[in-house]
């Protein structure tokens, strides 16, 4: 595991302190910054965005898809847990604590914004970060990469119906045109850059130069973009976020139970449908962690990046690393 990604939750919060610090030292350049848009979406936030995905786009190797029948149970299960249930649960948390549990805090306004941010996220099961954990918590590479090849293609395919159709329960209405140009221009473009890249290194390249040399020259782009990105966030949240401090921990809790539900669900159910520690480990992670960079673009495009459903999907990047390293120790320890 890489520096970057151990430490993940601490380059948050320096993230979090220089975006609020460069928010007040130069407020009126940053506004400026915050209303370069084309057709809502703001223009140096998508282009950071795109920056941070499309190194995880390359990796993903499509041709394992030819491996789908080997383990037929485990991504059953897998779908089920990451499009069936994750979402609805993830929309049920954030419902009950943000509408009644915190009712007394929390306008009804900013309420409905932070349960949209949870159900973004939560309908945006991980497409990257799940390599790391199932590296960590020694589940089957090859099991991993072939869930995480169709988690991509059910995203592009289930994410606008299932985050419409839960937005619209919380009274949010959300144009589909909005959802289909986010999903397009921050899953479509990216997959298709990165799928065709992929591609050329293999045939002219070889494999073995694309992992070794041209990933690893990709890798630090990415997580400049990923910085950068949360730096601007939070500058154009500053005054948000002083205000408000309580709100960063009212909304970890829901986010923080509903990971540790997942998990627990998706590991007892893998056990009880007998999977092998190497395919429930990772059947487990992927379900638990979350593509939170699509989630934080989406959000943007929808809300705004003032909004508080952006600032709810940012405290998902915050608090993910140190829950996923306890489900890691935990199936460690479960091992079987």
């Amino acid at each position: 595991m890489g520096t970057f990604e151990k430490y993940l939750s601490l380059w948050v919060l320096l993230c979090i302190v220089v975006g609020i610090a460069l928010g007040y030292a130069f407020q009126e350049k940053i506004q400026v910054l915050s209303e370069w848009e084309f057709y809502g979406v703001n223009i140096p936030i998508t282009l950071l965005i795109w920056a941070m995905i499309y190194p995880m786009m390359v990796q993903i190797d499509f041709s394992s898809l030819r491996k789908v029948g080997q383990q037929k149970r485990g991504l059953t299960w897998t779908i089920i847990i990451n499009w069936l249930i994750k979402p609805f649960t993830m929309a049920l948390f954030a419902w009950v604590f943000f509408e009644y549990i915190y009712g007394a805090w929390l306008s009804p306004e900013l309420a409905n914004e932070y349960i949209a941010g949870a159900i973004i996220l939560g309908a945006a099961p991980c497409t990257a970060m799940v390599f790391v954990w199932s590296y960590l918590s020694q589940g089957d590479p090859n099991y991993t990469v072939v869930q995480v090849s169709i988690n991509d293609i059910i995203i592009l395919i289930a994410f606008i119906p299932i985050v419409q159709f839960l937005l619209g329960i919380t009274s949010i209405t959300v144009p589909f045109n909005i959802l289909l140009s986010s999903v397009v221009a921050f899953v479509v473009i990216p997959l298709l850059a990165g799928y065709l890249t992929h591609l050329y290194f293999i045939r002219n390249k070889g494999k073995e130069w694309m992992e070794k040399k041209f990933l690893p020259r990709l890798k630090p782009w990415s997580i400049i973009a990923l910085l950068s990105t949360l730096i601007l966030i939070f500058a154009f949240q500053g005054d948000q976020i002083v205000a408000q401090p309580l709100h960063i921990v009212l909304i970890a809790i829901p986010l923080s139970l509903q990971t540790y539900f997942i998990f627990f669900l998706a590991w007892k159910g893998g056990r009880w449908l007998g999977l092998p520690y190497t395919i429930c480990a990772p059947s487990a992670m992927i379900g638990s962690s979350n593509f939170f960079e699509l989630a934080v673009a989406v959000a943007i495009v929808l809300f705004g990046i003032n909004s508080g459903a952006v600032l709810a999907t940012v405290v998902g990047v915050l608090i993910e690393v140190p829950i996923m390293l306890s489900l890691v120790q935990l199936a460690k320890r479960w091992k079987y």
